[in-house]
């Protein structure tokens, strides 16, 4: 059974979900050497116990790009200084794809254009034409 994106986002992710860590290139000064600052959150799609079968297909379709080669989810953050704040960050990251994944789309409503825009672009097709036609030869 599919869920909406409303559903997806009060489950709680954070039972199957692992984390590492790492040095941090970028802003940090001595810290940056001396402390583990980057994250990364790996979600194993296939394992989950929380997403049925077709929620797990969907998951894998739509986020095929952020997989790697044994079919798990990837969040890297490094954007602060702090492990915690770079850890909330990737777990913000992580529900903000997994709602996307779930979210339906706006069907589109075909509309015609207004009787005054039609009007307007043949008038300038006609206005061209005539500029092109005084270019010819005699």
């Amino acid at each position: 059974m599919l869920r909406t994106a409303d559903e997806i986002s009060t489950l709680d992710f954070s039972s199957e979900l692992t984390f590492k860590t790492t040095k941090s290139g970028g802003p940090g000064g001595q810290n940056v050497n001396k402390v583990n600052t980057k994250v990364q959150l790996i979600f194993d799609v296939k394992g989950s116990n929380i997403l049925d079968d077709e929620a797990k297909e969907k998951v894998l379709a739509r986020l095929s790009d952020k997989l790697n080669a044994e079919g798990h989810l990837q969040v890297t953050v490094q954007e602060t200084r702090s492990q915690l704040q770079n850890k909330t960050l990737a777990v913000e990251k992580f529900q903000a794809m997994i709602k996307k994944v779930f979210e339906r789309k706006k069907k589109r409503k075909p509309t015609k254009p207004t009787k005054a825009a039609v009007r307007k672009r043949l008038d300038h097709k006609k206005r061209r034409g005539e500029k092109k036609q005084w270019r010819r030869k005699l």
